[in-house]
């Protein structure tokens, strides 16, 4: 035992130096290090004077470095936002020693005015000697504006930019500007930078921004004229380290199909602003996120987040919560429970109550109250089940993760309103309200999660658009698919609303979203704008949130459009014919795209498609031949078209990319025909839309000279 105590005590005696040998280091360290302070302010020279004394004449000081910003990039590693380097130039008026300043003074000028053409030589020469006799002024910027990065190495050739003893003086004063090759595509989703700070003040900019900015370097600047900051020497420089590359979950096929296909039914409706969100069901990864308003010059543009931040009553997609609140605390078979929702209105509380559909829809199932979008029925129902029971309503809802932000690691998500008994705003009519998505606000984002939640099996999982944090190659931080760990309802509820979700596209007001390689799933949703505290009649609310397919949800999506301005009544009231067209054009698209949910090929090629025109590369169009087991393409040819005709035998037309000749184009479509033109060098305008059915210059001609070619397509 007393051995063991005396083994302790040196053990704490041998820890004891030890921290004392570190803490005199770490002393005499500090020491050294005031010491070169010392002596560099004060005993090392620059130009021939200590760095105090040059400080004191010049404006010397210690200033910060901008460190360069990360990159942001897409899901496939495109690059969406990047920093570019741009240079202001100036001269150094008086560096120069007299001969070399008198001999190369003339060709400078004869430079800057050639190259920029802000003044003429002669003008150029008069203002630099000007500043180099000056007794005051030194430093002259030679350009108004910056130059690119091209610009600066040829300018690195010139006199007084050179690398020269006698010469000098040339300086580039370098600043960075945020480029993103994709814009305007999810330009709000993106974000941007401050010019002046350089900070990110909206989207994943504005949310990454500690992450993106990196960490700025400290060295020696000279203030000169006019609060210019000239970078002087390397003496104690901290260089600036980068900042961090930021990976998202945006894949910009999906943004481009998602904004085509919302800025063309935006522009039909004269619509005020549009939004789409597109989700992976497992993941909740964002594939596309597109925002955009009307401007005053008619044009559609990104200018505010809507998915994100713009909430408003749901409408008619609020009416899946309510019945799977029903279903949840009652467990009723909805094929069988019957509501007879009259003739279309209904006085209720004094209040009037109306469905879409004059005349009404009569005797109806519960889950055709949902299929039908019924207000009377879905007011009917909650008045039968949670009468006498708001809070117990008020909790599913609250199970169902409707009460709270989603939680998407995204600056500026507005929280959703869903009042309770606490609210001032509660009256005895609210929860009846509540049931057909009024009295509430809420964002296309938490409507598009609860919806993507059902198409999980119940499972809630939060949204995400960023993946990864990135320095150079390493990941430094990986975000993980979040899913709760309990669905949100039984899997006997979630059942049977997936049912009437699929009874809605197949049965409803929806018939035009109906869909025969792949099902649909989804509700519609018109909600009447709140103006001034009034629910204004003509100006809605649509939209349709909905996944595919159907059968294995791989999907979802949410369109919203708001306040379409159409003639017909049919465009005015019903998000069945505004906001659904466009669910269905991005997901037929989608569908083409993603082979992984498209069905499996025939064997075979049927007969009655002998007739169908083959257009495209010809490495892809093998692979559809060794599919269909059809005869084999040429190998040497980078395009074909052709038609599969005559049993099966494939007939088609070589096209080369690099031939100097125009190629016949008909029946490619616009990409592939603009592919082989600019290759040759043309410049393409086109009409219509389609595949192309004419073109300006014949096939087969070498037209020297000309320069654009018009297509027609059909």
């Amino acid at each position: 035992m007393k051995n063991d105590v005396e083994s302790g005590q040196n053990n704490k005696k041998a820890l004891i130096n030890r921290a004392r040998v570190v803490g005199w280091a770490l002393v005499g360290l500090a020491i050294l290090v005031f010491i070169k302070l010392i002596r560099v302010q004060y005993y090392d020279t620059f130009k021939g004077k200590t760095w105090a004394e040059y400080s004191v004449k010049n404006d010397l000081k210690l200033d910060t470095i901008p460190a360069m910003r990360g990159n942001i990039y897409s899901r496939d590693n495109s690059l969406l936002a990047t920093s570019l380097p741009y240079y202001y130039i100036g001269l150094d008026t008086k560096v120069a020693d007299s001969t070399y300043f008198s001999e190369h003074i003339d060709q400078l000028s004869n430079l800057l005015s050639k190259s920029f053409g802000e003044m003429t030589a002669s003008q150029y020469k008069t203002k630099i000697l000007r500043y180099r006799k000056s007794k005051t002024k030194r430093y002259l910027r030679l350009k108004a504006r910056e130059i690119s990065h091209l610009d600066r190495e040829k300018i690195k050739k010139w006199p007084f930019f050179e690398k020269s003893r006698k010469g000098g003086g040339g300086k580039f004063e370098t600043i960075y500007k945020r480029y993103k090759p994709f814009s305007p595509m999810a330009d709000r989703t993106i974000g941007g930078t401050d010019p002046k700070s350089g900070r990110g003040y909206i989207g994943i900019e504005a949310s990454f921004d500690k992450k993106l900015e990196g960490k700025a370097g400290i060295g020696w600047i000279e203030k000169v004229e006019g609060g210019i900051k000239i970078p002087v020497g390397d003496a104690l420089n901290v260089q600036p380290e980068a900042g961090r590359d930021i990976y998202t979950t945006l894949d910009m096929n999906y943004q481009d199909m998602t904004e085509i296909a919302l800025r063309r039914k935006l522009t039909e409706m004269d619509a005020d602003f549009g939004s789409v969100v597109i989700m992976e069901v497992a993941t909740g990864e964002i594939r596309a996120m597109a925002n955009l308003t009307k401007r005053s010059n008619g044009k559609y543009e990104e200018v505010f987040n809507y998915a994100l931040a713009g909430s408003n009553d749901p409408g008619s997609t609020f009416k899946l919560a309510t019945m799977m609140a029903i279903l949840e605390e009652t467990g009723i078979d909805p094929d069988k429970v019957m509501v007879n929702t009259g003739s279309g209105s209904l006085r209720f509380r004094n209040h009037t109550i109306k469905d879409a559909h004059r005349g009404g829809f009569g005797n109806i199932t519960a889950s055709q109250v949902v299929e039908k979008s019924s207000n009377i029925g879905t007011v009917l129902l909650m008045q039968r089940y949670f009468a006498n029971k708001p809070d117990k309503y008020l909790g599913y809802l609250k199970k169902f993760n409707l009460t709270s932000p989603t939680g998407i690691h995204m600056k500026g998500e507005k929280p959703p309103l869903i009042r309770d008994r606490s609210s001032k705003l509660w009256s005895n009519y609210s929860m009846y309200f509540m049931a057909h998505g009024y009295e509430m606000q809420m964002t296309p984002l938490q409507t598009l999660t609860f919806y993507n939640a059902v198409a999980n099996d119940g499972y809630w999982v939060r949204p995400m658009l960023v993946r990864e944090v990135r320095s150079a190659e390493k990941i430094e931080d990986k975000m993980e698919p979040y899913t709760q760990e309990t669905p949100i309802a039984s899997p006997e509820t979630i059942r049977k609303v997936k049912k009437m979700l699929e009874g809605v596209v197949a049965n409803s007001l929806t018939k035009s979203v109906k869909q025969d390689l792949y099902r649909i799933a989804g509700k519609t949703g018109t909600a009447r704008k709140l103006i001034n505290g009034v629910y204004t009649e003509g100006k809605n609310y649509t939209s349709f949130a909905g996944y595919f397919p159907a059968d294995k949800p791989k999907y979802s999506c949410i369109v919203i459009i708001d306040t379409p301005k159409s003639s017909g009544a049919d465009y005015t009231r019903y998000a069945g014919s505004v906001a659904a067209p466009v669910f269905k054009e991005v997901a037929d698209r989608i569908y083409a795209y993603d082979v992984s949910i498209q069905k499996p090929v025939r064997d075979s090629i049927p007969e009655a498609a002998h007739d169908v025109k083959w257009a495209g590369k010809s490495s892809d169009l093998r692979v559809i031949n060794e599919k269909l087991r059809l005869p084999a393409l040429p190998v040497d040819s980078d395009y074909a078209v052709g038609t599969i005709a005559n049993k099966n035998k494939p007939r088609f037309k070589s096209l080369q990319v690099n031939s100097r000749d125009v190629p016949d184009l008909a029946g490619l479509p616009l990409r592939d025909a603009l592919y082989l033109l600019e290759n040759r060098g043309y410049r393409v305008t086109f009409k219509g839309s389609g595949k192309v059915v004419e073109q300006s210059i014949a096939p087969g001609v070498n037209r020297t000279g000309v320069k654009t070619i018009l297509l027609t397509l059909q």
